[in-house]
């Protein structure tokens, strides 16, 4: 049951299993890398489908299934606004998480209140995707100690820029705002997003319109990471463009064009091999933050496509290629 506050944390949290060491095993034993086909599926044993549900599934549930989660804590559903899909989930690091179960952790006030904050944005054309297909996200980057929101937001065709953007900040300013309730210093909070994601991240963020109604500053940011985002394109000259009204031009919503408000630091990361996003959007959308006077640092993800630039930082697909070592080592020296 969802909370009826959106400005209050819930206090509930659910700490999940520990990872499956015999699964992880087998797997490591068994295959060199992670296939999707049905048949694979049941040849690891993991579970079996109808076959509905297995023409269902997406790749990402899969790859969900394969990822061991360390004991990492969640708390699932929070609604940050009061529309649909306004909700996210935090992910603790396995220590908080425990200690947050303790009731004597509590009384004795020693839970760690210094943690760093990530907020992470799904992609999906703007259209798909939801918080639960990004969990392994929130499981790696909690993992490596870092309280993480999930974050859902409305999606076209119902909803077009900028609504998507405005959940972003609306989600991020909550985050930031409930930081120190989360356990969390807000004083190192970092945004990070991929593809349709990292245009939403990028925008909430490098134009202050978006986050002023909630009395947050883009500086007030520590740091925002783009993977593999679309900032700076023409949607006109492709087809299903539902994302965008009718008469929006690319001067109208593309964030190389609405920078606005003291910027934080970015990272914008690039896939060697994307086939999807054009590695250009990453050069326009850094030299305009720099020509702002913005601090950017640039990567290239090698051996990366679209989808494994984001699908590596799982803990069954870190050998695909470096994503969440450029990631981490970004946060590390930035929070």
């Amino acid at each position: 049951m969802k909370d009826s506050n959106p400005n209050k944390a819930r206090p509930k949290t659910y700490t999940t299993d520990l990872a499956n060491d015999e699964m992880t095993s087998h797997l490591s034993q068994k295959t060199n890398k992670l296939k999707l086909a049905g048949a694979s599926i049941a040849a690891v044993g993991v579970m079996t489908f109808t076959a509905q549900q297995a023409q269902a599934i997406s790749a990402l549930s899969v790859l969900n299934t394969f990822s061991p989660n360390g004991g990492v804590g969640v708390t699932k559903d929070i609604l940050y606004g009061e529309e649909p899909l306004q909700d996210l989930d935090i992910y603790y690091p396995k220590p908080l998480a425990q200690a947050m179960q303790s009731q004597n952790s509590i009384d004795k006030g020693i839970i760690n209140d210094s943690y760093p904050m990530i907020v992470f944005v799904h992609g999906g054309s703007w259209e798909s995707g939801n918080k639960e297909q990004y969990a392994f996200v929130g499981q790696s980057l909690a993992q490596a100690g870092y309280i993480t929101a999930v974050i859902n937001y409305r999606k076209a065709p119902e909803h077009v820029y900028p609504d998507y953007v405005k959940d972003t900040a609306q989600a991020i300013a909550w985050s930031y705002n409930n930081a120190s309730d989360l356990h969390a210093d807000p004083k190192r909070f970092a945004v990070i997003g991929h593809s349709a994601g990292a245009f939403n991240a990028v925008a909430a963020v490098s134009d202050e319109d978006f986050l002023a109604p909630y009395n947050v500053s883009p500086n007030d940011i520590s740091a925002v990471i783009g993977i593999a985002g679309p900032y700076s394109y023409d949607f006109r000259q492709y087809s299903g463009g539902t994302a965008f009204a009718d008469d929006a031009t690319p001067d109208d919503v593309m964030p190389d064009r609405h920078i606005k408000g003291k910027q934080p630091p970015y990272l914008l990361l690039t896939a060697e091999n994307d086939k999807v996003v054009h590695d250009r959007n990453t050069i326009k959308m850094t030299q305009a933050l720099k020509d702002y006077g913005a601090t950017v640092e640039t990567g290239e993800i090698k051996g990366a496509s679209h989808a494994t630039s984001i699908a590596a930082m799982s803990s069954p697909l870190r050998w695909l290629n470096d994503v969440r070592a450029q990631v981490l080592n970004y946060l590390n020296k930035s929070l």
